[in-house]
Parts: C-alpha cells; structure tokens; sequence
C-alpha cells in the first residue's frame, strides 16, 4: 500500500475515534445524563429532553447539550431550635439522608430543579426538614420526643414525602440524635426518677449493711463456736495425752511382766514343738519304713501267691491241651492206620480177583506179563546154569552170551518152568484167612490175605 493512501486513512480513523469520543457520552453507574437540544427526545418521555442512565447516547455538538446529574447518596445535618407543646424551648440535632430518585420522573424533577445549582441541594433539603420539625415538635410534649424519637422521625419523613417527591428527591434515613433544653427541664424531669433510684438504692445499701451486719455476727457466732470446740477438743486430747503419759509410766512393769509371759509362752511352744518333731521323727524314721517293709513284705507274698497260682494253672490247662492233642493225634492216627490197612487189603483184593480173571482168560498174557516184571529173578535162575562150568568160551561177543542164554532158558521148558514156578510163588494159595472179615475200620468188610 502507498505509504500515504496509508497515512491518510490513519487519519481518517484518528479522526474518526476522536469525533466519535467528541460526539458520544456514556452514564456512569451512579448518574443520569441529561440532553437538550435539536431532536433530544426519547421514546415514551414527553420532556423535551432525553435522559439518559447505565448506557450511551450520541450528542451531536453545537446541536445538543448534555449535562451529568449525580444520583449519589446525600447527607445533611440538621440542627433545629424549637417550642414543644408545654412551650419549652429545645434544641433538637439529627440526620438525614437522601438521594435523586432512579426513576425518570424524580431525575427530570431535580434537573429541572438542581441540575445547576446541585450544591444548593443540601441547604433546600435542611431548610424543607427544618420546617417539619418545628411544625411536629410544636404538636408535642418534651415526654413525647424523649420517649417516641422513632414516631417524631416517621412523621417527618411522612410529612415531607410529597414535597421530597416534587423535588425528585428519596429519604433514605432521618435520625433524632439529640434533643436539648436551656430551662433543665428535661434534667428535672429525670430527677423524680434518680430520686426514686437514689432511694432505692440507699435502701438497698442499708439492706446490704444490715445483712452484712448479720452476717458478721454469725460469724462470730460461729467464731465462737469453732473456739468453743477447738478448746473441748483439746481438753480431749490433753485427757488423751495424759492417759498415754500414765500407760508409758506403767509401760515399765507391763512390759516386764509381759516379757515374762512371752518367754513362758515360747518356752511351752518350744517344749511342744520339740515333742510333735520327736514324734514326727519317730513317724519318719521308725513306723513309716516298718509299715513299708510290711507292706514290701505282704506285697511280695501275695505277688508270689498270685504268680504259683498262675504257674499252676497254666500247667494244668498245658497238661490238658496235650492231653487232649495227643488223644486227637491217635484217635486220627488209629483212623489212618485203619484206613491205609482197608485200602490195602481193597488193593490186594482187587489184584487177586485182577489176576485170577486174567489167568482164566489168558495164560500165556499172564504169563508173559509175570515174565517181564520178574526178569531179574528169571535170569538170576538161568545163570545158575552156569554156575558149576569152570571155563567157556563164547564166539560172537555179546550177541553170543545172548544166543546161549536164550538157549539155555528155553531148553527143556526151563523158561517156561521157571515162569510158572514164579507164577505160583506170587499166587498164594486161597486159605481160610482169605474169608472176607469184618474190618473195625468204619465197619467195611475186607478181604484179609495169609501174608497179613
């Protein structure tokens, strides 16, 4: 931007703020701005100016003229000489307090009034009050102001509310501060009063001397009373003391006498003494280790008493249980023998029937079977046939020694002869014996052989 388009508009603006400053005005809080001039009127006020209170409003110059009224609070003394009712003259000093009222009425009635001489407010204002005063207080007794201020001050301000209004001013507070005569009679007139309270309290005083007075003589009353007892109390303690005086001269001889008596008494508790520990050491040392020997010595008998009778009873029942076990082990051996005896004699039956029905059936089986269990025997015989040769010779080694023992066994039936010859020997021959008899063995019947 040119520097001086710049500057031109910075002073167009400077000059713009400063007119602005020059044309606008601002109400402060605690004041009205009153207008006049061309165009100063405001909607709804038909005043012929325009009043103005907490804002702003724009006063054209050379047109319009605006004026500040201050609605501050105001005080003014008040001094009053007057004539009451009875004719006393009285000098009656107060206070008063007011202020512009804030509503647009009150404030256009005081511009209309003050808004050039607002100083002068204070001199109207004591003048007004002062008139009411003499009119009211000339209505009234001194009695009435002394004792009613409250009423006085109400009817003041009653009374000039309708002027203060046309002046467009408000009370806020009028006190009575004082109220004076030069004739003393407001002095004489409390005087009945302090008399009837000087009275009073001379009657009172009297009867506080005279209860003081009583007082102090029960006192001494009582002073004496308390002497009175003390000395009989210490006639009492002067006798006790003198009886004590007495028991110590007599304390002496009693003390004698009753040293006497405490040495007879310990000796006798001594002599006494000494027999309960005689006795007692007899206790200890005789009769309490006697009764523990008698009583070791029953306690021995009877543990022994009781121990043989223990022994003996338990080898009686040892006794009977062997007894008794042994008669079980041959009842059961006697049983066994007999049974092992009957299954014996069953055995040997059940062979000899066996062989019997076997020989009738077939010999030669028998035979061959009596062969083979009895080889031994049957060689043992045929070797014998060799007993009386002396010296032979045998081709073909083992194979002849087996040739000519066959040889020899079979000739002339010497096999078959010495087979039947060891037949007969283990069949014995049937006897009377072989009779089935009653076994007493579980009373079975069993054939009881001649070998048995």
């Amino acid at each position: 931007m040119d520097p001086v388009l710049a500057a031109i508009v910075a002073g167009i603006v400077v000059v713009a703020v400063v007119l602005f400053k020059l044309i606008w005005r601002v109400a402060e809080p605690n004041e009205a701005i009153v207008i006049s001039g061309l165009g100063a009127r405001r909607r709804g006020q038909d005043m012929g100016f325009k009043i103005i209170t907490g804002k702003g409003s724009l006063v054209v110059p050379g047109f319009q003229t605006a004026r500040r009224l201050s609605l501050d609070s105001r005080a003014s003394e008040l001094q009053v000489s007057c004539v009451t009712k009875q004719g006393i003259p009285v000098h009656v000093r107060g206070v008063a307090i007011y202020k512009i009222g804030d509503d647009y009425a009150s404030i256009a009635n005081a511009a209309r009034r003050f808004l050039d001489q607002q100083k002068r407010i204070d001199d109207k204002t004591h003048q007004l009050f002062a008139g009411h005063l003499r009119s009211i207080i000339g209505n009234l007794t001194v009695e009435d102001l002394i004792i009613n201020r409250d009423a006085l001050t109400n009817e003041v301000r009653i009374s000039s509310a309708d002027e203060m209004s046309k002046l467009g001013l408000v009370v806020d507070s009028l006190q009575i501060q004082e109220i004076e005569d030069t004739t003393g009679y407001i002095v004489n007139l409390g005087r009945p009063h302090a008399a009837a309270i000087a009275a009073t309290a001379r009657i009172a005083e009297a009867q506080r001397n005279q209860e003081a007075t009583t007082a102090e003589q029960e006192a001494e009353i009582r002073k004496a009373a308390a002497v009175r007892e003390a000395r009989i109390q210490q006639s009492g303690y002067q006798a006790e003391v003198d009886r004590a005086s007495a028991k110590a001269r007599q304390a002496g001889p009693l003390s004698e006498a009753t040293a006497r008596q405490e040495v007879v008494v310990q000796e006798t508790r001594a002599a006494e003494l000494e027999a309960e520990l005689a006795e007692k050491r007899l206790q200890a040392q005789v009769r309490k280790p006697a009764d523990a020997r008698a009583y070791e010595t029953v306690t021995l008998a009877d543990a022994a008493r009781q121990a043989t009778i223990a022994e003996a009873t338990a080898d009686a029942e040892r006794i009977r249980l062997r007894g008794e076990a042994e008669a079980q082990a041959a009842r059961l051996r006697g049983l066994a023998e007999a049974e092992a005896e009957q299954a014996k004699g069953l055995a040997v039956a059940a062979a000899i029937k066996a062989r019997a029905e076997a020989l009738a059936v077939n010999q030669e089986a028998v035979v061959a079977q009596q062969l083979a269990e009895n080889w031994p025997q049957i060689v043992e015989a045929g070797a014998k046939a060799f007993g009386n040769v002396d010296h032979m010779v045998v081709l073909n080694g083992a194979e002849g020694v087996e040739e000519l023992l066959a040889k020899v066994l079979t000739l002339g039936g010497t096999g078959l002869g010495i087979a039947r010859a060891l037949l007969q020997d283990n069949t014995p021959a049937r006897t009377d014996r072989d009779r089935p008899v009653e076994s007493p063995v579980n009373g079975v019947v069993t054939p009881i052989s001649a070998e048995e």
